[in-house]
């Protein structure tokens, strides 16, 4: 799969859109677009694993990942490590292989007060189905991250 690339600039500091986009409360709100209920559960860290879930059919399923760069105000990339079902991680299974190895970044660049979010998922198994999925979901969780910024 080809890297996905989006991006949404925001009428506001990079420190606020950092901490909107990565701090519990804000962060339940903008990734409804990926799933209602969203959450994480960890740390954003550097070397921290994290886990990002909701809860679905009476059990805990997301994605386990590894924060492998944090650099504050800047940029953030999350190391996949497999799939979470049932509250437990699977790297073996033919879903959660595809997330195994893949990465998501996110860079903040700032110029007069406007600051400009980059998401870029990288990823050699995720596959077209994954990239449909996310061509619906990142566009709409941007707008909301930059509707609540710039409240």
């Amino acid at each position: 799969m080809a890297d996905l690339n989006y991006s949404i600039t925001i009428n506001a500091p990079k420190e606020k859109v950092w901490h909107t986009m990565l701090d519990l409360d804000t962060y339940k709100q903008w990734t409804e677009p990926f799933y209602p209920g969203s959450y994480y559960d960890g740390s954003w860290d550097k070397g921290s694993e994290i886990k990002f879930v909701a809860e679905a059919d009476g059990g805990r399923s997301g994605i386990h990942g590894r924060i492998a760069e944090n650099i504050p105000y800047e940029y953030v990339s999350i190391e996949y490590l497999g799939e979470i079902k049932d509250g437990q991680l699977d790297t073996t299974g033919e879903d959660s292989r595809k997330w195994v190895g893949a990465h998501e970044n996110y860079r903040f660049t700032e110029e007069n007060e406007a600051t400009t979010v980059d998401v870029v998922l990288t990823g050699e198994n995720m596959g077209d189905e994954m990239a449909k999925m996310f061509e619906g979901m990142w566009p709409k969780a941007l707008e909301k991250l930059k509707e609540i910024c710039e409240r």
